[in-house]
């Protein structure tokens, strides 16, 4: 028995679990990078959360959540300290690898902290108020130290000079100053003033007689602190967020300067630049310098000795849009590209979650597919266009090498030549189909990429065309549109593309089509809320799949084409076995529309990008976990067995557990034993589990016998708590009567065989 429960699980369709997440985690505000001996991490914030990113690996190991406010103000990192400040006026300091609040104060300001820092030895917390006050605090003894007033509005920018013993500290306003204040009188001993508009940032020398000021002025200037004094005035011609110093004296004439003079970088509403000045003694104290763009990405470049280059070290985005489209990519599937709503394409690498940024299209990519070796792959956008994309084998890097722009409309739907990278077919809001021939050798140098002409165009459908899809023999092509309908077209001519047939049974537009990769047959998805699998040959409808509440708008072959998944706008994932028609599986991670879909190439993990910016890889473990099960059941740890086979949510392969434990001696008591030492949540999940086995008389017993344990022993209380148990227990009873009937009838029959089995006896008995 234990082998054939071994091969019942082994049979058993797939199922997926999360493996990793791209998912947001950043969303504007203050960044930081810190490096803690070989740890490197960034901190940044992400609604009401710090999340803690490290940067080797692009995974958020911590997060701190501020749960008594909206929002945070601002967070603030000296070396083992994480402090945030909320509207609720409070101070947290935390321990943030633990996620957890150590210490919290008021923080006196009357209206919410705007800005935040530490002095270099980490004992002096200055806070910067919307009320124009700057609050100093002693972290050490726990006080209030000064409050300086004098400011004019908000104080957005507060920094301590370097050199502590200073003791003076600087700060911005509303005014477009820079006060300069002496923390022994808490005085403002002067007030520096050059710029125009908001001072974003300032910068020190290493002997601290040197300052630098960038603004939304497009300038910066250059601060003799010793006259306080500006020295300098260099214009950048863009708003600038923040400079960096770079060291003195050295060789920067590799990229093209020649001056030895003092260098910082900027960044600015047009990107980052190296500027000169004529001052010397500027100093850049770190290794690496970061970028936050507008896009909420976050830039990290290296800084090496001899400067004769910036390496670039990652670039992690803080923020996806809305997904629209996600596919694998690479060796081994390694990568990912993803389509948002955006003009540019981003390719993630899934073991770091480093990014590339893909320019090309000047409006937002609707839709990629890849071809069969990973390595090439093609997007379409609203610009009317189509790219093809190539990633270099060994450095991952991917360029542009050809693009075609032929349709009227924005281009909805593109789909790859599956047998060798010879074509790519595109669908379109013009409502046609076209057929783009791509040359035999793709290589491009410099700047130019291949143009593409296309080499059939065909009116396909009477509105927009959602889907296209290549059989895999690359004879067929196929569509779906908005006016319900599907086609099947041939390729195999060198001419126009020629229509074979017509799909004709949703009620609503058909937003995905999908060919089998082993049977004649095609898959079609529909606002409608329904999946259908076609007939090639006569067009009939063969099966159709119910089950998301809303439009299904991805379907693809999976588990070597026995199965479907699909993705809805109801933000569901669904596993159905072709089969039964039975959805065996609902992927729950997304709240909103999943739009992109994919299989990598062994059919092993799947990939879903949604509308609420979360990417999810899942991975296929129904091998593994069905081979755990046999084991724990050979075992004899049937609690083990009857909690992990609870967590493939899979009823039938519940129930044979709970058959095992049925079939061993002692087995009322083992059961009872069993159930009662599973988790609230796995004893709701068996109630509904009961309401399904019930339904059939071969499973009812089983079912009974667990609704026993579970009636018997669980107050009722408990039991109405559970989701769904009204509903659950009122389908329990008319099943259940129906059974009673059947037994009752049954034993009333064997009672009349036993009668008539003792008169025969008694008939057939010798004389005496």
């Amino acid at each position: 028995k234990l082998g054939q429960l071994t091969v019942i699980f082994m049979l058993c369709p797939y199922s997926y679990v999360v493996e990793s997440k791209i998912e947001p985690f950043y969303k504007g505000g203050k960044v930081q990078v810190s490096f803690l001996k070989d740890e490197k991490y960034i901190f940044c914030t992400c609604g009401s959360r710090v999340n803690v990113l490290e940067i080797s690996t692009g995974k958020i190991v911590h997060s701190v959540e501020h749960v008594m406010c909206v929002c945070l103000s601002l967070l603030c990192f000296p070396p083992q300290m994480l402090v945030t400040a909320s509207r609720a006026l409070l101070l947290k300091q935390w321990d943030w690898r633990q996620a957890q609040c150590t210490r919290s104060w008021r923080a006196i300001h009357t209206v919410p902290v705007a800005s935040m820092t530490f002095d270099s030895t980490s004992t002096l917390l200055a806070t910067g108020g919307c009320d124009g006050t700057i609050k100093l605090w002693d972290v050490v003894k726990q006080y209030c130290t000064h409050n300086l007033k004098g400011s004019s509005g908000v104080v957005h920018l507060i920094q301590f000079h370097p050199d502590i013993s200073r003791l003076q500290l600087f700060s911005s306003s509303l005014d477009c100053g820079i006060r300069l204040w002496d923390l022994r009188s808490s005085r403002c001993v002067c007030v520096l003033q050059s710029h125009y508009s908001a001072v974003t940032s300032l910068s020190f020398s290493p002997d601290g007689g040197t300052m630098v000021s960038s603004g939304r002025d497009k300038i910066c200037t250059v601060w003799d602190l010793e006259t306080r004094k500006a020295k300098r005035t260099v214009p950048v011609y863009e708003a600038v967020e923040g400079v960096v110093l770079l060291p003195e004296d050295k060789d920067l004439s590799e990229i093209g300067v020649k001056s030895k003079d003092l260098h910082f970088i900027t960044a600015g509403s047009k990107g980052s630049h190296l500027e000169s000045s004529q001052i010397a003694n500027l100093c850049c104290r770190a290794s690496a310098v970061s970028f936050i763009t507008a896009e909420h990405n976050i830039v990290l470049y290296q800084l090496p000795v001899d400067f004769s280059f910036f390496f670039f070290l990652y670039l992690f985005v803080g923020y996806n849009d809305e997904v629209l489209d996600v596919k694998f990519l690479g060796k081994g599937d390694s990568h990912i590209v993803v389509a948002t709503n955006s003009c540019q394409l981003k390719v993630f690498e899934l073991l770091t979650n480093s990014c590339q940024i893909l320019y090309g299209h000047t409006d937002t990519v609707l839709s990629l597919d890849v071809f069969k070796k990973g390595f090439l792959f093609a997007s379409c956008a609203k610009d009317r266009s189509v790219r093809v994309w190539q990633m270099d084998s060994d450095s991952g890097q991917v360029h542009c090498v050809a693009q075609g722009s032929n349709h009227a409309n924005a281009v909805g739907s593109i789909t790859c030549s599956r047998m060798k990278a010879s074509f790519v077919v595109s669908g379109s809001q013009d409502c046609t189909v076209k057929v783009w021939d791509l040359p035999a050798d793709l290589s491009t140098t410099g700047a130019d990429v291949h143009q593409l002409t296309p080499r059939a165009t065909e009116k396909a459908h009477d509105k927009d065309v959602n889907s296209v899809a290549v059989s895999p023999n690359d004879k067929l092509l196929a569509s779906g549109s908005q006016d319900r309908t599907a086609r099947l077209w041939s390729l195999a001519g060198e001419g126009n593309v020629g229509l074979l047939g017509v799909f004709r049974g949703h009620r609503r537009g058909v937003w995905a089509v999908c060919f089998s990769p082993v049977d004649q047959v095609l898959a079609t998805s529909s606002a409608d809320g329904a999946t259908k699998l076609w007939s090639l040959q006569d067009f009939s409808c063969l099966k159709t799949f119910e089950g998301h509440d809303a439009s299904v708008l991805k379907v693809i072959f999976v588990s070597r084409g026995t199965q479907l998944l699909t993705s809805g706008s109801d933000g569901l994932v669904k596993l159905w076995t072709i089969k039964t028609n039975e959805c065996v599986k609902t992927l729950d991670a997304h709240q909103d529309k999943v739009w992109g879909l994919h299989v990598s190439r062994k059919d092993d993990k799947v990939v879903t990008g949604s509308a609420d910016s979360n990417i999810t890889v899942w991975v296929v473990t129904e091998t593994k976990l069905s081979q755990e099960l046999s084991n724990l059941l050979h075992e004899k740890k049937y609690l083990k067995a009857l909690g992990l086979a609870i967590s493939l949510d899979q009823p039938h392969t519940v129930l044979t557990v709970i058959k095992a434990i049925r079939q061993v001696e002692n087995s009322g008591e083992l059961l009872e034993k069993t159930v009662l030492k599973l988790r609230v949540d796995q004893k709701e999940s068996l109630l509904r589990y009961c309401a399904v086995w019930n339904t059939n008389a071969r499973n009812c017993q089983d079912a009974q016998a667990v609704l026993q344990v579970l009636l018997t022993h669980l107050p009722p209380e408990e039991i109405l708590q559970y989701q769904g148990a009204r509903t659950h227990l009122e389908g329990l009873i008319p099943y259940t009567e129906r059974h009673m009937q059947r037994i009752g009838n049954l034993l009333q029959a064997s009672m009349f065989l036993n009668y008539m089995w003792q008169k025969m006896r008694v008939a057939g008995a010798p004389a005496r």
